[in-house]
């Protein structure tokens, strides 16, 4: 009976453990704080809180004692949101300590408990605190409420360093005031598992970035739509080195023989002849400026071509396609190549150039492979810890994927819809960058040791951000990268 008993409760510890950051309640107890305090407290958005708060809600302060809801409500907008415009004190979470388990009764799921720390600043980023919490959340009639709340441990925080610290957020916002970067995605990828999801900044003039930020990425388009296709190959619907022309013919360069010789090996690999994009060209019109095969040059129309043959063999758009393959499976509900009115306008990071005033917004209606993808960190991320592991792809077209195609630059290469940096003695690094007006955008796999990062800017010079990142992330390989960058 006590070995019964024993085993029971190790398995109730199993089933019930700390969630990881991957799980869809994590995700979502983790967007429900980041409304609460990103938008609601660091705005004076008290609707917020009346949304998120439950009716029952009890509060536990240990320097200011119990309040329940309506007592919370009216010292928040008789004390610290009064006067919005002198507002100075912000809250941030530190992502990296939180932990969050599920409640169940009966096998069903009613709840769940988020501990954390959160640090509190003032607009001079030099007066600092800092606490612990704990906060219940509750399902009412199949919505997430908070309905208990403990905030104790209030700390000062020490003064912060000229350099940032990457495990102190308050540091992080001052860095990237300092850079003219307004937010920052930054997603850790460790032991094969997206184990940090933070945001910082400001979404647009006065909006904190929320958790779960919607940002443009621009040509990280690309390995989805890569990916896409080697899945098709996988599954023995698609052939790598099949001739497109099997399915589409651009009609600028259909009286042209090379354009049998194109394949999706071909415009993975950047190799097709085309130019980035046609524009480019006299006429706007589509040419080839060498042989298919025969060179590198990087080419968003090589990604359109494939699109339109993937879309006339399948009779399905590329959207649907990635819903299907990737989008569905791996839970990246915030990802798409089309712009979402309803899900994007309140959380999208408006991009802003060098000087930091603010581009109009790409909307875009129409499926564009290789070009203005919007993600979340959390979402890209699940997609980069599944090419981590396999991708979902044979073990052949894996390989495939990863091997070296075309030389780019001296110890980089392009395989297939990612580049590929040599880092000498057997280690190598997965790559690809986003870059557009107003983002700056780049992702690192390293294979051997199972590590990542990615990196979302909303801004042109959004690439100064990368190297301390790298450095600091990545140590030794991420040095190599940045020697590897700096030597072309």
């Amino acid at each position: 009976m006590q070995l019964l008993f024993f085993f029971l409760l190790l398995s109730t510890k199993v089933c019930y453990a700390q969630l990881k950051s991957s799980d869809v309640l994590y995700k979502t107890i983790i967007e429900k704080d980041s409304l609460l305090f990103s938008v609601g407290f660091n705005n004076c958005d008290i609707s917020q809180f009346e949304n998120l708060m439950s009716d029952k809600l009890i509060f536990f302060h240990d320097k200011n004692g119990i309040s329940n809801k309506q007592k919370f409500l009216s010292d928040l907008k008789n004390g610290l949101c009064k006067d919005n415009s002198v507002r100075q004190v912000k809250r941030i979470l530190q992502k990296e300590g939180t932990e969050i388990y599920p409640l169940y009764k009966d096998g069903i799921i009613y709840g769940a408990v988020q501990n954390g720390i959160h640090l509190f600043y003032d607009n001079t980023e030099i007066t600092l605190g800092v606490a612990k919490f704990s906060h219940v959340w509750q399902l009412e009639d199949g919505t997430w409420k908070l309905t208990s709340s403990l905030s104790y441990d209030h700390q000062p925080y020490s003064k912060h360093s000229q350099h940032p610290s990457f495990e102190n957020d308050a540091q992080i916002e001052s860095w990237l005031r300092e850079n003219n970067v307004k937010t920052l995605g930054l997603g850790i990828i460790e032991g094969g598992e997206l184990k940090q999801v933070k945001v910082f900044g400001e979404i647009k003039e006065g909006v904190s970035a929320p958790y779960n930020t919607i940002f443009n990425v621009a040509s990280l388009a690309k390995p989805i739509t890569s990916v896409v296709a080697l899945r098709l190959v996988s599954l023995g619907k698609w052939g790598l080195d099949e001739p497109i022309s099997n399915y589409w013919v651009d009609p600028d360069i259909k009286n042209d023989a090379r354009s049998k010789k194109l394949t999706t090996r071909i415009i993975l690999s950047h190799q097709t002849g085309f130019p980035n994009w046609r524009y480019l060209n006299n006429g706007n019109k589509l040419k080839f400026e060498f042989d298919p095969g025969t060179q590198y040059q990087y080419s968003g129309e090589g990604f359109e071509y494939l699109r339109k043959a993937l879309e006339s063999k399948f009779k399905k758009s590329l959207e649907q396609l990635a819903r299907e393959l990737i989008f569905q499976p791996l839970n990246m509900e915030d990802t798409s190549y089309l712009w979402n009115d309803n899900s994007y306008t309140s959380r999208f990071a408006t991009g802003y150039d060098s000087a930091g005033k603010p581009y109009d917004t790409v909307k875009n209606k129409k499926v564009n492979a290789a070009d203005d993808l919007h993600t979340t960190i959390a979402d890209y991320g699940n997609f980069l810890v599944s090419i981590l592991n396999g991708g979902n792809l044979s073990e052949n077209v894996y390989q495939e994927m990863i091997k070296q195609q075309v030389k780019t630059r001296e110890n980089k290469y392009f395989g297939l819809g990612f580049e590929l940096y040599d880092l000498g003695n057997n280690e190598y690094a997965i790559s690809h960058g986003g870059s557009d007006n107003g983002t700056q955008c780049i992702t690192f796999l390293l294979p051997k040791t199972k590590q990542g990062i990615l990196i979302f800017t909303n801004s042109d010079v959004g690439y100064k951000l990368y190297n301390e990142l790298l450095v600091y992330y990545l140590g030794e390989n991420g040095k190599k990268l940045i020697d590897i960058e700096n030597r072309n």
